[in-house]
């Protein structure tokens, strides 16, 4: 009952979150234009959006009427997707309300290695949406912001969950404290590149973060663990996470590259499809999560889940603020990029955090940091990047030259 109120609450911010975006192009562009008057100079993806839009609303109709209404079908289509991917909370919020209420209905999800194939899915989607011509200017031109964001995500957020989880989490169940490390030293998340779009931060700069820190977490990831954890009671075999890491994560991604350089026109296709399809497919892994851990829930009492929510919350606070801090006044950075580091260190791949931990045989509590992670930091920042979306007249969704978001 307490953790679906919980819910609630979270509801209720981010859907508000999602209203005081703007709704139309004509909004949109006013707002990029009153933003630049007040001296903020536009994101790449924000000045992408606002070429496609000019060019959207001066392009002439075409010629023939069938090739008329197939075009405006493919853009209700992908209209549908993009609002649907922006609304990932609470697509999140649903499946775990859903394990929570009803636990048999998630079952299917733990069974066998299915958690693992379905985040590897998503991982080989993410690998689909990356192009050369995407990082030319963030390579030539702000190539030092790479480093510095790989720092701030393998430096602040694996730091920020050893001491909140060994201050908090560790007296109470060992099992939630390997949980909240496991997170801590997660690669980014997925879900970070689309709230990226929200905010209006850099794009480019965002997916190559995502990208490389992803890679880098095959050894990064279980270095990182085992020696946060080693001396306490925890037994971590790290082989065994280097195994499961480079599975779902390494792999796949370099599948996903490999479709998109020899088999453009397929991956262009199915990258279409993919944000949505990554967010029901991450919403499931979490609502499967709270479905094997509800009896856990039960277990722990009402009294200790506030404290590992709020354990959770806690984690990825310091993240998003570290992360601008550390870019903004030490990097030296502009806003757009401090904002993109924030996102990127706040927001972590927790599904792959929930995948490990049961890889290497944890106990089911384990889990459960990485499924209220999942949800905690998808709303913290999707309302962060509302807030930043309003002060500078940012766009609410991201578009590239065909029209749609580049991934999720």
């Amino acid at each position: 009952m307490l953790f679906r109120k919980i819910i609630l609450a979270v509801f209720l911010l981010t859907t508000s979150a999602f209203v005081m975006q703007p709704r139309n192009n004509a909004q949109i562009l006013q707002r990029t234009v009153i933003s630049q008057q007040k001296g903020f100079s536009p994101s790449p993806s924000q000045s992408i959006q606002q070429d496609y839009l000019k060019r959207s609303s001066s392009t002439k109709i075409f010629s023939s009427p069938e090739e008329t209404v197939a075009s405006s079908s493919k853009l209700n289509v992908d209209s549908v997707l993009a609002k649907a991917t922006r609304i990932f909370p609470l697509w999140v919020m649903a499946a775990c309300f859903l394990g929570l209420k009803s636990p048999t209905s998630l079952t299917w999800v733990n069974q066998g290695q299915l958690i693992e194939m379905m985040l590897a899915l998503v991982m080989i989607g993410m690998g689909m949406t990356l192009k050369k011509k995407d990082f030319t200017t963030v390579l030539s031109k702000n190539w030092s912001s790479i480093p510095l964001g790989v720092i701030c995500q393998f430096g602040i957020m694996p730091a920020a969950a050893w001491l909140v989880g060994s201050k908090i989490l560790l007296g109470i169940d060992p099992s939630l404290f390997l949980g909240l490390v496991l997170v801590g030293c997660s690669p980014g998340g997925t879900a970070s590149n689309l709230v990226c779009f929200i905010a209006g931060a850099n794009v480019a700069l965002s997916v190559l973060l995502t990208s490389c820190s992803t890679i880098l977490a095959s050894a990064a990831t279980p270095l990182l663990v085992k020696s946060l954890v080693g001396g306490t009671e925890i037994l971590v075999n790290g082989m065994a996470l280097c195994r499961a890491t480079a599975k779902v994560v390494l792999g796949p991604v370099l599948l996903g590259m490999l479709i998109n350089s020899k088999l453009p026109k397929l991956s262009k296709f199915f990258g279409r499809f993919t944000p949505f399809a990554s967010v029901l497919l991450v919403s499931s892994i979490c609502g499967g999560v709270m479905a094997s851990s509800a009896q856990s829930l039960a277990s722990i009492g009402s009294s200790v889940l506030p404290t590992v929510v709020g354990s959770v919350f806690l984690t990825h606070s310091i993240g998003f603020l570290a992360g601008y801090g550390v870019a903004k006044f030490i990097g030296r950075k502009n806003k757009t990029t401090a904002r993109t580091i924030s996102i990127e260190t706040g927001m972590q791949n927790s599904a792959l955090a929930v995948v490990l931990a049961q890889s290497i045989g944890a106990p089911p509590l384990a889990a459960l940091p990485g499924a209220i992670s999942a949800l905690l930091h998808s709303c913290m920042g999707s309302i962060l990047a509302s807030y930043w979306n309003r002060k500078t007249g940012g766009s609410s969704m991201g578009i590239d030259d065909s029209g749609f978001i580049y991934e999720i």
